[in-house]
């Protein structure tokens, strides 16, 4: 017989407000050294050239600005800003508890207790973002 799983199976965190900025990513659990923290996530992101996207409207380049990882001159995006999940709410800090592997997976670099803010050093997978509050962040596989 099947085991059940439930919708809340390997969900760390949810998302609340930051003292950081804005929206951040919380653990809603205590979370082991190692542990990938969004193990479902990973749907493919899309990349978009910079040049490509300098006449949208003010408030469009803003989601860009806010949400994609930069790379050799391309914005790493999710196929819809529809589709975000808590991945692309985590803040920067230079001292960060999560970090970030080859396959852009992010993982705990500490225990991190429940209650915590997430947090990851953006400079770690997206080139010098504009300003280091700006979002700049992945939990997507890049294709």
């Amino acid at each position: 017989m099947k085991s059940l799983t439930f919708p809340h199976s390997h969900t760390y965190t949810r998302l609340k407000p930051s003292s950081i900025q804005g929206v951040g990513v919380f653990a809603i659990q205590n979370v082991k050294k190692g542990t990938y923290i969004f193990p479902d996530d990973n749907q493919n992101m899309r990349w978009i050239e910079a040049k490509k996207l300098k006449n949208l409207p003010r408030q469009l380049l803003k989601l860009y600005k806010d949400f994609a990882i930069v790379k050799n001159g391309k914005y790493g995006v999710p196929w819809s800003f529809d589709r975000l999940t808590p991945a692309w709410y985590l803040n920067h800090s230079d001292r960060p508890n999560v970090a970030i592997d080859r396959y852009y997976r992010f993982y705990a670099k500490r225990n991190i207790k429940s209650g915590e803010e997430l947090t990851v050093d953006y400079s770690t997978y997206s080139d010098s973002p504009q300003n280091r509050t700006s979002r700049a962040r992945i939990g997507y596989t890049a294709t």
